[in-house]
């Protein structure tokens, strides 16, 4: 039997059957939801060939982990493609632009993240397999259906990783505090952006590897910003910088 994992929630799993109908082995609805929302969802699956059940909540609590699911569940291939870092690098037609997330383990943050990620066209998350969530059915909700079109790349050694990008010309830029205003930085070209870990900030041997470390310049009186805010304000900042050079 081929492994599967919960996917939640009518963002994600819209995304799904739109972009891999067929990795969904079958949807399992809340059958007490009879709303609109609810009968689009039902008709576009049953349109894709995928298999639909009514069954009860408390059902849907134990398919789902007793994540908030908003009575929709469905059951996925677990098996995505294996992608690596020279993969993607491989295969792009612009500057790489990426998102390095050192020790992200709220998977609502990962998930935030990645949607970030996919709005603002970056080719790939890289996180560490010791120091990261894994993309979860509650990361995956998170994710909008971002966790399926961008790919996430788990790395045994994050130092390693970040040197083998250097040897391939991509600029390390360390997000951080008191750094280079990004009001003033040059962010354009082939970019990663380098985030640490909610209320940590990057580790020393990590902040050590970047090329620049640049702040976002705070005009209220909080400190510090989420780190999947932070992760679209650089991603939009890289976006908008190669606008103006293109």
């Amino acid at each position: 039997m081929p492994a599967t994992r919960p996917l939640i929630g009518f963002h994600a799993v819209t995304a799904r059957l739109r972009q891999r109908a067929d990795s969904i082995e079958a949807l399992y609805v809340d059958t007490a939801r009879r709303d609109a929302r609810m009968r689009g969802l039902v008709e576009r699956a049953k349109l894709a060939g995928v298999p639909v059940h009514a069954i009860e909540a408390t059902r849907l609590d134990a398919l789902s982990g007793h994540a908030p699911h908003q009575g929709v569940v469905a059951i996925v291939d677990a098996n995505r493609p294996h992608v690596t870092l020279d993969d993607v690098l491989s295969n792009v037609a612009e500057p790489p632009l990426l998102l390095v997330l050192d020790g992200v383990t709220d998977p609502h943050n990962l998930g935030a993240c990645l949607r970030s990620a996919d709005a603002f066209g970056a080719h790939a998350v890289v996180v560490p397999k010791d120091r990261s969530v894994g993309v979860n059915a509650t990361v995956a909700k998170a994710a909008s259906g971002a966790a399926d079109t961008v790919p996430v790349i788990a790395v045994t050694n994050l130092a390693r990783t970040l040197r083998e990008l250097k040897k391939r010309d991509v600029w390390l830029l360390g997000a951080e505090e008191g750094g280079e205003s990004l009001f003033d930085a040059d962010v354009s070209g082939a970019v990663a952006w380098v985030l640490g870990a909610e209320g940590q900030g990057l580790r020393r041997l990590t902040r050590e590897s970047c090329d620049r470390l640049i702040g976002i310049p705070m005009a209220g009186s909080v400190e510090s910003l989420n780190v999947s805010v932070t992760a679209g304000i650089c991603l939009y900042s890289a976006r908008k910088a190669r606008s103006r050079t293109s």
